[in-house]
Parts: C-alpha cells; sequence; structure tokens
C-alpha cells in the first residue's frame, strides 16, 4: 500500500500521529460524559437533551465508520485519514462555540464525521507501514492511544472542569490536533493507486446507517419506556428487518460495502468479537465510576478525575510491555494473559461500597489498566492480520466499528442493568442516583459490576477457543 518509510523514527512518528487523532476521537465519546451537568446548566435545557450530544456523535460515527473504511481501501486511506483529522479538528472548534444545544449538536456531527474517518483508517494505515516484527508494537501504541481515549474521558474530563469551563473539553483538541496534522504531513508516506472510477454500494451504505440509528433509538427509547412498548418493539423489528436486507444484499451485489467474505476467517471473526465484549465492559467503568466517586464517596470533579487516570496511566505504561511481549509470544496466550487480570480486576468491583478504602479502588483501577494493555494489543494485532491485505481498509474500520459498538452497548447496557436493579431494590422507577439512599446504588452498582464479570468471563471462553482454533490449523 505505503512505500518504505525512510528509518525506524519515522515510523513510530507517523504511528503517532496515527495515534494522537485516535486518543482524540475515542476521548470525545467519553469525555462528555462528565460534563452534561454542566452543559446542561450552562444552556438551561434538561438533562436528556443534554445526552444528544453523546448519542449523535457514536451513532454518527458507528453508521459512517465502514463507509470511510471503504473508500479507504478505493482512494488512499492516508488520504481519507488525513481529510478526516482536518474536520476533526474544525469540530472541535466549533463544540466549544456556546450558541446553544443545536448548534452543539451540528459541532458534534461535524466532529463524528471526522472522526470516522480517522478510526476507519488508522489501522490499515498502520498494518500497512509496519513491517510485520513490529506489528503488534505498533498496533499496541496505537491501541494506547484508542484505549486512554476510551477511558481517560471522565477523568481528563473532569481535571479540564475543576479548572475551565466546559468549551475547554472540547478546545484541547484544536492545537494537539494541528500538532498532529503537521506532524503527518511531514512524516505520512505517499501513496499510489491506480486512477479509477469511485464505486459507492448507495443501499448498503443507507441500510447499514438507518440499521444502526434506528436500533439504538430503540435501545434509548426502551430504556425511557420499558422495552416492551410498542415504539421500542418497532424500532427492533425494523433493525432485524435492516440487517436482514443488508446482509442480503451484500452477498449479492458486485460491489457492496461491506465486503461479508472477510468473516471467512474464524480468527478474525472471534476476534472482532472479543473487542466488541470488552470495549462494552470499559464503559461500565466510565458511567459507574463517576456516581461512585462524586455523589457515593463526595469526592471533588478534580480528585475523581484524578483517581480515573489511574487505568489510563497504567496502561500507557504496560503497553509497551504488552506489546514487545505479544511480537515475541504467541498472541492468544497473551491476550488471554490480559483478560484473566481484567476479570480478576472487575470481580473485585463486585465487592466495593461506600467503606471501601481507596487504596484499593485504585488498586482495581491499575489491574483494570494492566489486563486492558495485555489484551487489546495482541487481540487488535489478531484482528489486522488475520484480515486479507486488500481488505485491510475494511477490517480496520469493522474494529473501529466493533468498539464504537462497545460504547453504545456498553452505556445503554450498564445504564438499563444500574437503573433496573436499583427500581427493583427501592420498589419504585429510579432513572438517576438516589440521594439519601446510598445503599441503592451500592447494590445496582455490584449488580451492574457482576453483570461485567460475567461477559469477560464469556470473553475468556471465547479467547481460549481461539486458542484451540490456532492449535488445531497447525495440526
Amino acid at each position: 500500500m505505503v512505500t518504505n518509510l525512510k528509518n525506524y523514527h519515522s515510523l513510530w512518528l507517523t504511528i503517532s500521529a496515527v495515534g494522537i487523532f485516535s486518543f482524540m476521537s475515542t476521548l470525545d465519546s467519553s469525555i462528555i460524559n462528565i460534563a452534561l451537568p454542566v452543559i446542561s446548566k450552562s444552556l438551561a435545557i434538561p438533562m436528556n437533551q443534554t445526552t444528544w450530544a453523546i448519542s449523535i456523535y457514536l451513532i454518527i460515527i458507528s453508521g459512517l465508520v465502514t463507509f470511510f473504511g471503504h473508500l479507504g481501501d478505493q482512494i488512499g486511506k492516508i488520504k481519507v485519514f488525513k481529510v478526516g483529522t482536518y474536520i476533526f479538528t474544525l469540530g472541535s472548534l466549533l463544540a466549544g462555540i456556546n450558541l446553544g444545544l443545536y448548534f452543539l449538536l451540528f459541532a458534534r456531527l461535524i466532529q463524528s464525521l471526522g472522526a470516522a474517518m480517522t478510526m476507519s483508517n488508522s489501522f490499515g494505515i498502520i498494518t500497512g507501514i509496519a513491517p510485520f516484527k513490529f506489528r503488534a508494537r505498533a498496533m499496541g501504541l496505537n491501541i494506547m492511544f484508542v484505549s486512554l481515549g476510551t477511558i481517560a474521558g471522565p477523568g481528563f474530563g473532569g481535571l479540564i472542569l475543576e479548572h475551565l469551563n466546559w468549551p475547554y473539553i472540547f478546545w484541547v483538541n484544536v492545537p494537539v490536533g494541528i500538532l498532529a496534522i503537521i506532524i503527518g504531513q511531514i512524516f505520512f508516506p505517499a501513496e499510489k493507486h491506480p486512477a479509477k472510477d469511485l464505486i459507492f454500494d448507495y443501499l448498503g451504505i443507507i441500510s447499514l446507517f438507518l440499521l444502526i440509528t434506528i436500533f439504538f433509538l430503540g435501545i434509548n427509547l426502551g430504556q425511557e419506556q420499558g422495552f416492551l412498548k410498542p415504539l421500542p418493539i418497532i424500532c427492533s423489528l425494523i433493525s432485524l428487518g435492516l440487517l436482514t436486507f443488508f446482509i442480503t444484499h451484500e452477498n449479492k451485489t458486485n460491489d457492496p460495502l461491506l465486503d461479508l467474505s472477510v468473516f471467512k476467517s474464524a480468527l478474525f471473526s472471534v476476534s472482532l468479537i472479543a473487542a466488541f465484549l470488552i470495549f462494552t465492559c470499559n464503559f461500565f467503568i466510565n458511567i459507574l465510576l463517576p456516581f461512585y466517586f462524586e455523589d457515593l464517596r463526595q469526592v471533588s470533579a478534580g480528585s475523581a478525575g484524578f483517581y480515573l487516570m489511574i487505568w489510563p496511566i497504567i496502561m500507557l505504561l504496560a503497553t509497551p510491555f504488552s506489546g514487545y511481549i505479544a511480537d515475541h509470544f504467541q498472541q492468544e496466550i497473551v491476550a488471554l494473559f490480559g483478560l484473566t487480570i481484567l476479570a480478576v480486576s472487575f470481580f473485585g468491583w463486585r465487592i466495593v461500597n461506600q467503606n471501601t478504602p481507596l487504596l484499593f479502588v485504585g488498586l482495581l483501577l491499575a489491574l483494570g489498566g494492566i489486563g486492558m494493555s495485555f489484551f487489546q494489543t495482541p487481540n487488535n494485532a489478531l484482528i489486522m492480520s488475520n484480515a486479507p491485505k486488500e481488505k485491510l481498509g475494511v477490517a480496520g474500520a469493522l474494529n473501529a466499528l466493533a468498539r464504537n459498538l462497545g460504547m453504545i452497548s456498553g452505556t445503554s447496557l450498564v445504564t438499563t442493568i444500574l437503573y433496573f436493579a436499583m427500581s427493583q431494590r427501592i420498589g419504585y422507577q429510579i432513572t438517576t442516583y438516589p440521594h439519601g439512599h446510598n445503599q441503592i446504588f451500592v447494590y445496582g452498582m455490584q449488580i451492574a459490576f457482576s453483570s461485567a464479570t460475567v461477559i469477560i468471563c464469556l470473553t475468556w471462553l471465547l479467547t481460549f477457543y481461539r486458542i484451540w482454533m490456532r492449535k488445531r490449523e497447525f495440526k
């Protein structure tokens, strides 16, 4: 795909430029969570309207990431990535301008377009430029940025809000984005693509976008109204119909948006499912811990941010080691080791309450960071290494899609479990923190973390099955 880089240093500078945008685009998926109350008061709107600033970002990315991955395969992954960096940086600038809710949603839409373009092509770029012997470490560095962005949102946002107004949670992206753009202009290698007409699968693009949008709209409506109410059921049925149409259409068309043949590799499919499940569990941390620190333990936003930064800081330190180990040992074994540590960490959250020493809480966050590092680095290398070379753009887009669907699913699942458990315990419907009933929140939190632990254990079994599949291939 790409000509050889001049030297080792330019390789890592290029990967760092990709990683910076991976960090910012995933950071903006979660950083706004902790700022929602502040934005709600600043714009004088209800909290449920403010949450659309989160939903529109994640839904647009999920709906378009596959399209931009396909576009990158046709015109060049670096070209699409570069345009995405400009759009995302512009969207970040606009998002911090306080002109009301609708302008904020418009700016978030611009951000999401840029984020979809960068997310969908980052893994393909790295796979194309990194020599095989460095691939796991290269993937590890990018995954470090991705995971840091996913986990660091509430912590980083809390630290910003402690000293600055809410627009700065978006404006902080602008100078960093400009720096990444400059690095990319200097070090990104040239791409060569034959001149040919662009081919777009319009029915595939529209049906996939509607599928994702209507499915998650149904989940949001189900949380508000009840999942057995008419509207959520109708959304589910429409989503099922769109899924059936999409799969049928993609298998029949000559130039599909998503070449489903990429799923013929069982190792690719299993690794992708594992990524989705683990990112789903990650958002249990993002949603529950701000409540735990600020409402249950009465810790300030800045102090809560400090604790929440433990996970990403540990990942930052552990990822170089996990990448090196994944390059020298069987990657499935390294991923299984990471999942084991992650399972221990989430099992520990099941016993946390308002009297738990904060030192123990910090230890659980550190264990989680280590586990995520040793799982994500080899798992993403496995996803990209088991995809056909001519489908790297699609594979990278699917990887990003799995991550974003995991974020949306995790947010929906944890809030559904938390509010359902608290409502069952207290005897009436609860859709917010039960002030004056701390034990009710502790009960709901422990039920939610128990559910996440079960998901991680299932992912552990899936990864163990992946090891068995690999051994069978070499017999």
